[in-house]
């Protein structure tokens, strides 16, 4: 799992353990992943979780955790659900990426196509963390890194647009090759930590006429994670789905398999994202 030290990661990180999964956490802060893990422990007696040093929006990190990765186990499962979530300014990656499309998908790129291997050995699920801000924007293909004017709200609603049109376009292509790996994206609807239902603690507690109102609407991020962990552990989970909160406009509830917006699907986007991502990246997938 990637980004698993807090929020939708770490308590998709407690559900696993809960039902006997083995987590590597990969992440960019050893001394935080440190006590993570030991409150992962203290939750869960026996549970066998790891940690793995990875920074995504620096290609070299990338490289050398998919190194370490690789002389592990087979890899069963890919929760790709770390990111960077909002930017007041631009600001770029260790490669001179955008921020946020540098890391949400092409350290995520660079971190799938160099691992494939090992998630063939493991005919591996790969889920792809979406987002229900896809729905109001398109990709720039001209302009993938936000160079021109800079909104950080959008430039973060394209790069997870970016996150789900790879996530169903390695879908059709592994299916293509006869690849033992599936692909899908899932979503957790609208999820912020103040509302968990077991806050650790880091989160800016509401007021109770705020909390009651914010509830009517969204969810905390303990139960925003439910649809990732279903997504990658439920049988009825296949490749190429989308998976999300049942309840209005998928804000929140249960996980139920939702409808993506058909610019997520686009084929032809889709295959000019990849190519400018191979290139980025300087990593060749399924090619």
């Amino acid at each position: 799992m990637t980004g698993g030290t807090a929020g939708l990661g770490l308590h998709a990180c407690r559900l696993l353990l809960q039902r006997g999964a083995e987590v590597v956490l990969a992440a960019r802060n050893p001394e935080k992943a440190e006590g993570v893990l030991a409150e992962l422990r203290r939750r869960t007696p026996g549970a066998v979780v790891g940690f793995q040093q990875l920074d995504l929006a620096d290609l070299r990190s990338i490289g050398a955790a998919a190194e370490r990765l690789a002389a592990s186990a087979p890899i069963d499962g890919l929760l790709a659900n770390a990111g960077v979530v909002g930017a007041r300014h631009r600001r770029v990656t260790a490669d001179g990426f955008e921020l946020q499309f540098g890391t949400n998908h092409l350290g995520h790129f660079a971190l799938i196509a160099q691992l494939m291997p090992w998630l063939e050995s493991g005919s591996a699920r790969v889920v792809h963390l979406g987002s229900i801000s896809h729905r109001w924007f398109r990709l720039r293909l001209d302009d993938l890194h936000s160079e021109r004017r800079y909104d950080g709200a959008a430039a973060y609603a394209r790069s997870k647009l970016a996150v789900m049109l790879f996530g169903f376009e390695l879908e059709l292509r592994l299916r293509e090759a006869g690849s033992s790996v599936t692909s899908l994206v899932a979503h957790p609807g609208f999820s912020w930590d103040e509302l968990d239902a077991d806050d650790p603690g880091w989160a800016r507690p509401l007021g109770g006429a705020l909390r009651s109102s914010a509830r009517a609407i969204s969810q905390g991020k303990d139960s925003g994670a439910l649809p990732l962990v279903h997504a990658l552990t439920a049988p009825d989970a296949g490749g190429g789905g989308y998976w999300g909160p049942r309840q209005w406009f998928q804000l929140k509830g249960s996980p139920t398999r939702v409808a993506a917006e058909p610019h997520a699907r686009d084929r032809e986007v889709a295959g000019r994202l990849w190519e400018a991502s191979e290139q980025f990246t300087g990593v060749g997938l399924l090619g």
